[in-house]
């Protein structure tokens, strides 16, 4: 997966454009009543219907380039959600996102801090991320893994793994077998 790479200090009003209405949506989205169905509305405005049936998103979340996250269906993302997402972003169906996660898709160039570097970061289907989760750039989780509670996702996870820790490290794997279909 190749990086690329956006210098800061050269003006792009397409982007700030976005930065401006993904936060303003937030923005918006925080403030009202997560069952209402506005909120609803909104979400799918942020996420410009990005998002398949069923899936349901509670806020308060924070997105900074909302366009560039693609969401499957029958996905749940509980409250907390947090996503730089100038990398991009691909949930798969069936993923559960428990409280207070964050995902980054990309990071400062420890030189030139004004350049981000970006990788996307893609979510296969049926996954677990457990409580306050932190996934970097770059990372692919594999389908039906779990990622534990407090964890700090660095590498790739192979389907069917449970990873924990910081870094996360793989502690079991699952059998592929047992899940429905």
């Amino acid at each position: 997966m190749e990086e690329v790479r956006i210098d800061l200090r050269i003006p792009n009003e397409e982007r700030n454009l976005e930065v401006q209405r993904s936060y303003d949506l937030c923005h918006k989205i925080n403030q009202i009543n997560p069952n209402a169905k506005e909120c609803k509305e909104l979400i799918n405005e942020l996420f410009k219907n990005n998002i398949g049936e069923n899936t349901n998103i509670f806020p308060p979340i924070f997105v900074n380039l909302a366009e560039n996250v693609k969401i499957g269906k029958n996905v749940t993302i509980l409250n907390g959600f947090q996503c730089m997402s100038a990398g991009g972003l691909t949930i798969d169906d069936d993923t559960m996102i428990s409280l207070n996660c964050t995902i980054a898709t990309n990071n400062h160039d420890v030189y030139d801090r004004p350049v981000i570097t970006c990788k996307p970061v893609h979510i296969k289907r049926n996954v677990w991320i457990g409580v306050n989760v932190t996934i970097l750039p770059g990372v692919t989780i594999g389908e039906n893994a779990v990622v534990g509670a407090g964890s700090v996702v660095t590498k790739d996870v192979p389907d069917n793994a449970v990873v924990v820790g910081v870094p996360a490290k793989v502690i079991k794997m699952l059998d592929a077998d047992k899940f429905k279909k």
